[in-house]
């Protein structure tokens, strides 16, 4: 089942504050598309805290940081429909509403000296559409899952704000989802890998360069339904950031990796409807142009029905 937060917030973009964020985009089952017509409703939260030293500089609110500190609370409430089949193909198509919460400090210049300046924001965040997702089954323990996503400019925006519920752009995330089950050994093991195509902020004339994400998960699974396992994500950038600030900036190119643990729980409600659960802690490793944080936690529930 898609993770809507992968399709998954702080790459090397414009404030540093972007859609993915490493480690969040994959969970169990994530390339299992039902091959039953239900609905799969889904509640995730990402909180993150993070920041870029002083020592480098950081494109926010059409001007240039020294540093930069995010705190971010991010909840998604989603919505996906298996509406059919074809050619041993399950086909879904989903609608997410995200709410978030936002802290940013920045340090700008003024004349010789330095001036912090903080802004916080609390809204409906830009809305992310499932248009199309396909599932296909090669046998009960291997699954493979496309998807096509599209981010939508839907939050309020304000150029000059240093915190914005919005990246005032469209986002398209092509990707794909493989989950392997083991079932001798209790193992799972699951991937998720996309790319991300931004269209130009045209308030602030900023275009962020396309990313590719990588997240995968190892789970140990138990028969009282418990399951424990490891995190690994990662963001590259592909090519330069452009227009005048990031120009200035030598196009403020970012990566980051980060790795952490994962506990999961399934059950079924009346015996009959899978509910699964998960927490999850994964902090940076390495960050680069990225908000690096060792507090970034993420919490999720799945319902099918």
């Amino acid at each position: 089942m898609i993770s809507a937060f992968g399709a998954n917030n702080a790459q090397a973009t414009e404030g540093a504050l972007g859609r993915p964020v490493a480690g969040t985009s994959v969970l169990s089952g994530v390339g299992i598309v039902p091959d039953e017509l239900v609905w799969i409703a889904s509640l995730q939260t990402v909180y993150l805290d993070g920041s870029i030293s002083s020592g480098r500089e950081v494109p926010v609110a059409g001007q240039r940081s020294l540093g930069l500190n995010g705190e971010l609370s991010l909840t998604l409430a989603s919505l996906l429909k298996v509406w059919g089949k074809y050619g041993g193909w399950d086909f879904a198509s989903g609608i997410t509403l995200p709410y978030v919460w936002e802290k940013v400090t920045g340090n700008f210049a003024v004349g010789q000296f330095n001036r912090s300046a903080s802004d916080r924001t609390s809204n409906l965040y830009d809305m992310l559409f499932t248009p199309i997702e396909a599932g296909y089954h090669f046998s009960a323990t291997d699954h493979i899952a496309l998807s096509f996503n599209i981010w939508a400019p839907t939050g309020h925006y304000e150029a000059n704000a240093l915190a914005n519920p919005s990246l005032n752009n469209w986002t398209f995330v092509p990707q794909i989802a493989y989950t392997k089950i083991v079932p001798k050994y209790g193992l799972e093991f699951d991937a998720v890998m996309g790319f991300q195509f931004y269209t130009r902020n045209t308030a602030t004339n900023y275009q962020n360069a396309p990313l590719f994400t990588l997240d995968v998960l190892g789970l140990k699974k138990f028969a009282n339904g418990v399951g424990v396992g490891v995190v690994m994500g990662t963001v590259q950038q592909l090519g330069n950031d452009s227009g005048p600030t990031a120009d200035r900036l030598n196009g403020f190119v970012g990566h980051d990796f980060t790795v952490g643990p994962i506990l999961t729980y399934d059950t079924k409600l009346d015996g009959k409807r899978p509910l699964s659960a998960s927490v999850r802690w994964v902090p940076s490793v390495v960050s680069v142009n990225r908000l690096k944080s060792t507090r970034t936690f993420m919490a999720t529930a799945t319902l099918v029905f």
